[in-house]
């Protein structure tokens, strides 16, 4: 049977039997093997973004697979290949992607969002979006490349290179993912976090730890970088407090990355710009040469990808996936058996 697990509204999951789509012209139906469930994914679940679903909707965009079945005139694919989705459907027609920013198109879908994700067994896609997976990569860490792609997507903004001081404020999934790239790049790390878990995993991997309730964050990089100030902050908590925080922390002509999403315009000093000629730039999502670098880095074997899986459920579990994501103490990435 083919299975799917859908977002009825109102914080309700239903797994059932869900519609085989066969693949038409450009596109390929992928046998989901993992698939991690988001933030994205909890705030669907949540009702914010009813707006932008149809319902009974199948959320999910964070996959590994195999190729079920080509769609017509798909080349350099064949049925058992090994997969991720970068799950951006651009429209090729606005500025942005006339520009060459398609990742950031004006009238950009977003698969499992706009579209029906990967929450199912069988998921069809366009053959553009395939990025293909190395067979020393296991297929759970292969259901890790999206997230690990804003990861280096957002590195690769910052301009982070070797020897240099970065902060990373917000020590979730992503935070964590951009401190290890960061780290990996030959930075030297500091992550910001109140979670009293994702502190101590931190720890275990070998990063530098600031609870910012307990310590002055601004005085202890100052006193780490011999008062010039961090290379680099990644703001990656969507709170008021990081937004406050961010210009404090920069060296004179240091950078800033805003990461997270802040639906509220928030309180950003920016006297400490001028004053320090600093920059900032946001990150949003990722482009293909991000989840290549992605994939070649979890081939690599470097990164500590295990420890960040918390679960892997069956996808009948999907819900209480949810409540353990909501409850927030000791959870970092929960994967979905999709088959």
């Amino acid at each position: 049977m083919m299975k799917a697990a859908f977002y009825e509204g109102n914080r309700t999951i239903r797994v059932g039997e869900g519609l085989s789509v066969p693949p038409r012209t450009g596109e390929v139906q992928i046998e989901v093997s993992h698939a991690g469930i988001c933030g994205t994914d909890l705030h669907i679940f949540h009702g914010h973004m009813d707006k932008r679903v149809s319902f009974p909707h199948v959320m999910g965009h964070e996959m590994s697979g195999v190729i079920h079945a080509l769609g017509e005139g798909v080349t350099g694919y064949g049925v058992g290949d090994r997969v991720t989705v970068m799950p951006l459907s651009p429209c090729g027609q606005c500025p942005a992607c006339s520009a060459g920013h398609n990742h950031i198109c004006q009238n950009l879908k977003f698969l499992g969002i706009e579209t029906p994700g990967a929450f199912q067994s069988l998921w069809t896609v366009p053959a553009f979006t395939l990025h293909r997976l190395p067979d020393s990569l296991s297929l759970e860490h292969g259901a890790m490349i999206e997230p690990l792609a804003v990861a280096c997507h957002d590195v690769r903004i910052g301009e982070v290179t070797s020897g240099e001081y970065i902060v990373v404020l917000g020590g979730g999934p992503i935070g964590m993912l951009i401190a290890l790239v960061a780290r990996e790049a030959g930075a030297k790390v500091l992550i910001s976090e109140i979670n009293p878990f994702r502190l101590e995993l931190a720890k275990a991997l070998g990063l530098d730890t600031i609870n910012p309730k307990e310590a002055d964050i601004v005085e202890y990089v100052n006193k780490q970088t011999g008062m010039a100030g961090a290379d680099v902050v990644f703001e990656v908590t969507s709170s008021a407090a990081g937004a406050e925080v961010m210009t404090r922390l920069p060296r004179t002509r240091g950078r800033i990355v805003v990461v997270g999403i802040f639906t509220q315009p928030p309180k950003v000093d920016l006297h400490r710009f001028f004053w320090r000629e600093l920059k900032m730039s946001g990150a949003r999502v990722y482009e293909h040469e991000d989840f290549e670098k992605a994939i070649q880095l979890s081939a690599s074997g470097q990164l500590p990808l295990d420890r960040l899986i918390t679960e892997i459920y069956p996808l009948e579990r999907l819900e209480e996936g949810f409540r353990q994501m909501e409850s927030g103490s000791s959870v970092m990435k929960i994967l979905l058996k999709c088959s």
